[in-house]
Order: C-alpha cells, then sequence, then structure tokens
C-alpha cells in the first residue's frame, strides 16, 4: 500500500487575485432564480449584491449628489474590485433576458439589447482588469465569460454567424482545457458550461449551411489566444501535480481532486507512517483497522463522485481507476491485517499447541485465500493487461498456494491431535506437493522462497512423525483386538445377553446344543413414565374482593320497589 502526494518543481508564475469566476456565478445563478429561469429575481440580486460590494470596499459615487467613479486598473487593490465588474455584468445580462422574454420583438428589442452590449462592455472591462490583477487562471476565465457573451449579442444583434461561431469555439476551448483538472464538482461544471456552447455552436453552423464545425484559417487574435491558453495550462498542470494527492498502485498515480476524499487519503498517509514506526502487534492491529476504514470511506466518496459524474467521459475514466485503486489497496491492506493476525497465532502455537489456535489459523488460511483470489481478479480486470499487473498476478497466485499448503500443514496437526495419523499423513503429503508448486512460481523473493523451504522441511519431518505414530496405532489396535479375542469364553452366560454387552468380548453361546443367547424372549417389562395429570385446585385457596360497594343499594319502604 502506498499513499503519496505528488511533487514537483514549481515553475513561476505571475501573482495576482484568485476566484472561480464560473462558479460563482453557477452558484449565485443557482441559488437566486435561475434554477426556475426568474431573471427578475436574479437581476435584483446582482443588484443588492453590487450595492453590499460597493459599500465593503468604499467604492461608493457619492454621498447624495451621484459622482461617477471609473473602475479602472489603477483602483483595483483587492479582488471585490474584481466581483463588482463581474455582477455588472450579469444584471446587465439577466434584464436583458427578462425584457427578451417579454418583449422579443418591436420596440422591446431595442432595450434589451442595449442591456446585452453593456453586459459585453462589462465583460470586456473584466478581462482587461484580470489580465492586468488577476492571475493566469481567473485570467483565462474572464476571456471565456466575455467571449461567451460576445457570441450571444453577434447572434442576436447582427446576425453575424461567422465570427459568433469563432467566439463560442473560443470559450468551448478554454472551457474545455480548464475541465481537465481541479475537483469532481469543477470538472461537471465545466463539462455542463461546454454542452451549454455546443448547442450555440450548433445554431450557428445550422446557420451557415455546414454540416460540421471544422476549424478555418486562424487570425492573429486566436494564435494569441492559442499560445496564451498553453502557457497557463502548463502552469495550472504545474500547480495541480503539487498540490494534488496521488494514490498510487503498481506504479501508476491516480490523483484526487475531491475534498472529502483527499482528507480520507491524507489521513490514511499519516496511519501508514504510524504503522512503519508502531513495534506491538495489538497496536497495528488497530492501525489497520483505522487504515480500511479511511479507505472504505474514500471509496464511498469516490463512488457518489461517480454517480454523479455524467457523460464527462475523461471525469469517469479518472474515477474509475481511482475507485479500482483504492479498491485494491483495501484488499491489499485486509491481507496483511490477517498476515498478521497469522504470525500471532503461530507465534501463540509454538508456545502451546492446542485444537482451538490450530483451528484458528485454517480460518485466516481460507480468508487470506479468499482475498488473496479476489485481488488477483481485481488487479487483472482491464482489458490491456499491464506486465506489472501479469507480475503482481504471479506473486499473489504464489502466495495463494502457500497459504494453500499452510492450511493443509496446520490441519494435519488438528487430526494429529485427534488421534487421527493417516488423513494427518495424507494432508502432510497435499501441503508439500502445494509448496513445491509454491517454490516454482515464485523465485525471486528471497524472504518468500526462504518461508517456503522451511515449511517443506517441516512437512517432511511431520510426515515422517505422522507415519510412525499411525503404525504404533495401528499395532496397538491389532494387540487390543488380540487381547479381546484370547478372552473370548465359551460358557454359557446365564444373566447377560449378547445385545446387552456388544462392547465386550464375551460369549453368547450355550452349552452344545443350546440355543445362544442373543436376546431375551420375551423382553423384560420396564417402567413407562405416566402422562402428567393437572388439576387446577389454587383456585379454591383465592380469596377474591368483595364487590357489594359497586352494587345499587336497595331503597326500603313503601315504595322502594318501584325506586321511589
Amino acid at each position: 500500500m502506498e499513499v503519496e502526494a505528488a511533487a514537483g518543481a514549481a515553475q513561476p508564475q505571475r501573482q495576482g487575485f484568485s476566484f472561480g469566476l464560473l462558479e460563482m456565478i453557477n452558484a449565485s445563478q443557482a441559488e437566486h432564480g435561475l434554477r426556475h429561469k426568474d431573471y427578475k429575481r436574479y437581476k435584483e440580486y446582482c443588484t443588492n449584491r453590487l450595492r453590499r460590494l460597493y459599500k465593503s470596499v468604499k467604492f461608493t459615487h457619492g454621498r447624495g449628489r451621484y459622482v461617477k467613479k471609473p473602475l479602472g486598473v489603477a483602483n483595483v487593490s483587492e479582488v471585490r474590485h474584481l466581483h463588482i465588474a463581474l455582477y455588472l455584468a450579469e444584471r446587465a445580462w439577466s434584464q436583458a433576458m427578462h425584457l427578451k422574454e417579454e418583449a422579443p420583438t418591436g420596440k422591446g428589442r431595442y432595450h434589451w439589447l442595449g442591456r446585452l452590449r453593456k453586459a459585453c462592455k462589462w465583460a470586456d472591462l473584466l478581462e482587461s482588469l484580470c489580465n492586468e490583477k488577476a492571475n493566469p487562471r481567473t485570467a483565462l476565465e474572464a476571456t471565456a465569460y466575455a467571449s461567451y457573451l460576445r457570441g450571444l449579442l453577434l447572434v442576436d444583434a447582427e446576425r453575424n454567424w461567422q465570427f459568433a461561431l469563432r467566439k463560442f469555439k473560443n470559450a468551448r476551448i478554454i472551457y474545455e482545457e480548464l475541465g481537465r483538472y481541479g475537483d469532481a464538482d469543477n470538472q461537471i461544471l465545466y463539462k455542463q458550461r461546454v454542452e451549454e456552447i455546443e448547442q450555440n455552436i450548433r445554431h450557428c453552423l445550422h446557420s451557415l449551411q455546414q454540416m460540421d464545425d471544422a476549424e478555418g484559417p486562424e487570425d492573429e487574435s486566436d494564435r494569441e489566444l492559442h499560445g496564451k491558453l498553453e502557457a497557463v495550462m502548463v502552469e495550472v498542470k504545474t500547480q495541480e501535480e503539487i498540490s494534488t494527492v496521488c494514490v498510487t498502485w503498481l506504479g501508476h498515480k491516480f490523483p484526487v481532486h475531491n475534498i472529502k476524499t483527499r482528507a480520507c487519503v491524507l489521513k490514511v498517509q499519516n496511519l501508514e507512517r504510524e504503522l512503519g514506526s508502531s513495534s506491538t502487534a495489538e497496536k497495528k492491529q488497530g492501525l489497520y483497522e483505522k487504515i480500511l476504514g479511511g479507505y472504505q470511506e474514500a471509496r464511498k466518496n469516490i463512488r457518489e463522485d461517480l454517480a454523479t459524474a455524467g457523460n464527462a467521459d475523461n471525469l469517469r475514466d479518472s474515477l474509475i481507476g481511482l475507485d479500482k485503486a483504492v479498491s485494491c489497496l483495501i484488499f491489499a491492506g485486509t491481507i496483511e491485517r490477517a498476515r498478521l493476525q497469522l504470525s500471532i497465532a503461530k507465534s501463540r502455537l509454538s508456545r502451546q499447541q492446542d485444537l482451538a489456535t490450530l483451528q484458528e489459523i485454517v480460518t485466516l488460511c481460507d480468508t487470506l485465500n479468499t482475498n488473496l483470489m479476489e485481488l488477483t481478479d481485481l488487479a487483472t480486470s482491464g482489458r490491456e493487461k499491464t506486465d506489472e499487473e501479469e507480475k503482481y498476478a504471479l506473486e499473489l497466485s504464489a502466495s495463494q498456494v502457500l497459504y494453500r499448503a499452510e492450511r493443509c500443514f496446520h490441519l494435519a496437526q488438528a487430526y494429529s491431535l485427534a488421534g487421527q495419523h493417516a488423513e494427518a499423513f495424507a494432508l502432510l503429503g497435499r501441503a508439500r506437493e502445494h509448496a513445491e508448486s509454491a517454490l516454482r512460481l515464485q523465485k525471486k523473493n528471497e524472504s518468500l522462497v526462504e518461508e517456503i523451504q522451511e515449511l517443506i522441511g517441516q512437512c517432511r519431518s511431520e510426515s515422517l512423525l505422522a507415519h510412525a505414530r499411525g503404525v504404533m496405532q495401528s499395532l496397538e489396535k491389532q494387540q487390543e483386538a488380540q487381547e479381546g479375542v484370547s478372552s473370548l469364553s465359551l460358557a454359557e452366560s446365564k444373566d447377560n445377553y449378547l445385545l446387552s454387552q456388544l462392547d465386550k468380548y464375551k460369549s453368547a453361546l450355550g452349552s452344545p446344543g443350546a440355543a445362544p443367547r442373543i436376546s431375551q424372549v420375551p423382553p423384560a417389562f420396564k417402567a413407562v413414565p405416566c402422562r402428567p395429570i393437572f388439576l387446577d385446585t389454587a383456585i379454591n385457596s383465592i380469596e377474591f374482593p368483595s364487590l357489594e360497594a359497586r352494587l345499587k343499594e336497595k331503597k326500603k319502604g313503601l315504595f322502594g320497589r318501584w325506586g321511589w
């Protein structure tokens, strides 16, 4: 088992403000009306949010008389100034969508198109501010956001399908690249935005009467965007490698992006360090329990992410590989814990041999064989097996055969303690066969080879002992039978019959010419237990309470009989 944090040399990158632009937009829209397409409510939220931002950064436009305060690069001193530009664009866009629903054509169309142009203006301002004051990733998100709004304006206002298509493609490229990194929630969020942009791209292609979205000739702005995107992706990938926790299995590293899963993996990492430094077996058993619990919690979180991953192929493939690695680590941890318990039972058996300890060892060997079989199936379950998986499967097969030999060996000892030496001799022969098979399968692991050779020597010596004890037991039985036969008497037994003394060497034959005394005819009488009789005599000794107080009192007198 190995869990490690990826490390690498960080490249210098521009320092600046950082915030998840798309994440912030999605959270605000989902919580304030756009889940039900209520653009008016979202516009009111943006207005209130801007008022709070103005006050918090002391960017108010005068007191009493309105004095416009321009938002420029020189005024940006914290990240909330960038939030102001973002919510200005969001307020104008939401108002445009609300007006478009009420009056899509006619005079109302000029109104909502004006608000949409205002949204593009604020988005361009946000892009320029982020290019100067934010880090590269945030600046790239602002570029994608501005391209998306500009594409909407080109479609609705100018019907310029060609330039709108280019803007949508630029936004799609940025969101696709950013969606490859980050936690599972952000990847799903970027995937949803890409699917939304795909609908606009198909609409533009249909209007241009094109069947595919083949790339046209690149201009200077496209080349500049691609160069900027490549530089940012290198920095993002480097930062991802530095900060991402990885689960390593058979030489492959699987990054962990989910915060809950990452916490579980880091907890397991600390427990494994503590396990390496612990010396007592009891403490190691407790640590193994905590490690397996941490892995199971991590696997639960991974499968929850898989259930919500949708159709994001890259994300699903990464989560499936991570789920397989964590499941293999759970089986490997279970095997290590069972091996520790087996070593404890063997040390106890070396001090005193008893049947209960031998049964415990046989049960542990069965558990190890089952877990090794399941781990082998899981490790080689991929479509294309790698060399590491083939080598690991071979080691697991050798260990599986070895524990079969261990099981037969200790089961033979249990039979030997019970006095069944013939069965013990047969099981020791089978244990020796399994051990020799394991030795042929595993020749590189020196410690395992020494263990197998030691087991083969024990099987050889125990086989000789079992054979000798079996011969002695058979001789004792023959001697007992001879003594019993020699004690047979032909004298007539008057009191006892054959059926009453089957466990004794007594003669049931009478004198010559007399009938043998096999059974008494007619048989002797035996006392038969009577069926019990139950008599309910307790009622005669029970004193019941008086009920006179509850009876109606009869009136006496001349008219008593009528109740007057």
